[in-house]
């Protein structure tokens, strides 16, 4: 584990502990198990790959190598305009610390634009996931390099038991054998090196062969153009995870249209 994710880690058991304290597990649940069924993740991701590129896209406020990434922030509007841009689901950061992230962006966003959500934090309790499914989550994260085999089989269990969805993250050969054990159809790959930070969309050309026809890939990090989603489709892959290349943009639902269709839609609209 990389010190800045074993640092992220630590200070969210911590989190967690708190969390417990103030609001246990049963009240959660009470909550969890009022909340309509979720809209399901993997399958609108699916349906939107088979007409084209399915695209999750991403409302972040900041990071902890970019600081702030939008002055502008506003969950409802952000979802809007990528809903109306063509986005099949909503990745949706609510860890504070790192990424000033809150759960209340989860709930903001979904109600405006009616697409399924990921709540992406930093997945290292079962408690989270009951809280993800209390504020209407329909996904989760697991970040293997996060955790170990038997957390992460507890945590995909314990989502499989509130019919949430999970999208558990790899990011080298090794990673990647140990998600497949898993019973988990969507595998990120992300492209980021957690030590040195750097991004190269080799890696997922490298892994995306050795996923399995039964499991669906997602590429994340470092698309910032048409033709970097045509270049991952050629290696298999047509589902994706964009965050801040379109958080950084002025006009959000025109960038991702031509994220999505390239210059012929630009040229078109």
């Amino acid at each position: 584990m990389s010190d800045i994710l074993a640092r992220i880690c630590g200070d969210k058991r911590r989190h967690v502990s708190d969390r417990k304290a103030l609001r246990p597990l049963a009240e959660i649940e009470v909550a969890a198990r009022s909340m309509p069924r979720p809209f399901g993740f993997a399958r609108s991701l699916s349906r939107a790959a088979d007409e084209g590129f399915g695209l999750i896209a991403e409302i972040k406020r900041a990071s902890p190598s970019a600081g702030e990434i939008r002055a502008d922030f506003s969950p409802p509007a952000i979802a809007r305009a990528y809903r109306d841009a063509g986005a099949a689901c909503l990745s949706v950061l609510t860890d504070r610390p790192y990424f000033q992230g809150d759960d209340s962006h989860v709930v903001e966003a979904k109600r405006e634009a009616g697409l399924p959500c990921l709540r992406k934090d930093f997945t290292i309790d079962p408690y989270q996931v009951v809280e993800a499914r209390a504020i209407g989550a329909d996904c989760i994260l697991v970040i293997m390099a996060a955790v170990d085999d038997v957390l992460a089989a507890e945590l995909c269990a314990t989502a499989a038991a509130l019919d949430l969805d999970v999208l558990v993250e790899v990011h080298d050969r090794a990673e990647l054998d140990r998600a497949l054990a898993l019973d988990a159809p969507l595998i990120g790959v992300n492209n980021r090196d957690l030590k040195t930070l750097s991004v190269d969309l080799a890696t997922t050309e490298m892994l995306a062969p050795h996923v399995p026809a039964d499991r669906d890939a997602v590429c994340e990090s470092g698309l910032k153009s048409h033709d970097d989603l045509r270049r991952m489709a050629a290696c298999g892959v047509r589902r994706f995870l964009v965050g801040e290349h379109l958080m950084r943009q002025p006009d959000i639902a025109a960038a991702t249209r031509a994220l999505l269709h390239g210059a012929e839609e630009r040229a078109a609209s």
